[in-house]
């Protein structure tokens, strides 16, 4: 018998690459989304978890408009903070295991060395802060849990920047990137994967996944043009040129420590990541 894993968040970027996934594998796969569960009433989130029983549940619902989340931080906390404690609460209630994605937003970019599981945080916005509101609600609340922090996400499904370059390069000549954020590009196709690589365990705790290697906004733009063919002029950029009502980590290169001392694979580079992705038929 198929065990049964549910998955929150399922119509996002990276719920439907973990559908996908998961549907190809011995799992009973259930979809989550607003509209089948509301994660911010806790009853119809006991009431669902409860009926499906699942073994494991993978928690990718989340706030992710980081500048309406300035303007909105009721809403923020209500769906990134206590809508997590709600699932971690039913799913500690049924014995399921735990997955919450969280974010590189958890800490304030300052470093100059990527930054290790235990680094300390400090959220410079309300996305980071409502985001590591709720994984400290599924450490004091769930006792088999993963928190899996990620950073500048891609995949075939959803918005993302490559998208958007790919799109802004087919209808301009010139363009200019932010080259003042340096960060870890990571491929949904490889989360996903790690996601279910880690499920299989019990080497629960937080772990920082994203592809290998780091570059700039700017960096990662040129990266996606030369790779798709695409003739574009780039031009860096700074931060300070393109005001936004919530500041971003200058800096959000991961360190791997986690997936080395638990055994897991090292992510591909980002650029292999990158080049399978275009390769792909989106």
């Amino acid at each position: 018998m198929n065990r049964k894993i549910l998955i929150t968040g399922a119509n996002g970027q990276l719920g439907k690459e973990l559908v996908e996934l998961l549907s190809t594998k011995d799992f009973d796969v259930y979809g989550c989304s607003r509209d089948d569960m509301d994660i911010t009433n806790s009853e119809q989130v006991q009431e669902v978890i409860n009926r499906i029983n699942p073994e494991v549940i993978l928690h990718c619902a989340a706030h992710t408009k980081v500048d309406v989340a300035e303007s909105e931080p009721e809403e923020a906390y209500s769906i990134n903070a206590y809508g997590t404690r709600n699932v971690a609460v039913a799913a500690e209630n049924i014995g399921a295991k735990f997955v919450y994605v969280s974010t590189d937003y958890v800490f304030d970019g300052s470093g100059i060395e990527p930054y290790l599981e235990f680094s300390p945080t400090s959220p410079l916005g309300v996305y980071g802060k409502s985001k590591l509101a709720g994984e400290e609600f599924v450490k004091h609340l769930h006792s088999k849990f993963f928190i899996v922090r990620t950073s500048w996400v891609y995949g075939k499904y959803g918005n993302n920047f490559v998208k958007t370059m790919l799109k802004l390069g087919a209808e301009k000549d010139e363009l200019s990137v932010v080259a003042d954020q340096i960060g870890s590009p990571t491929y949904t196709v490889d989360l996903a994967q790690a996601i279910l690589e880690m499920i299989e365990t019990e080497k629960y705790g937080v772990y920082h996944f994203s592809n290998s290697g780091s570059c700039s906004w700017y960096e990662f733009a040129q990266a996606i043009f030369e790779e798709a063919g695409i003739v574009v002029k780039v031009n860096p950029c700074t931060t300070a040129d393109f005001p936004r009502p919530a500041q971003r980590p200058a800096y959000s290169v991961f360190s791997h420590m986690s997936l080395r001392l638990n055994g897991f694979k090292k992510p591909r580079a980002w650029r292999d990541g990158l080049v399978h992705y275009l390769n792909s038929d989106n």
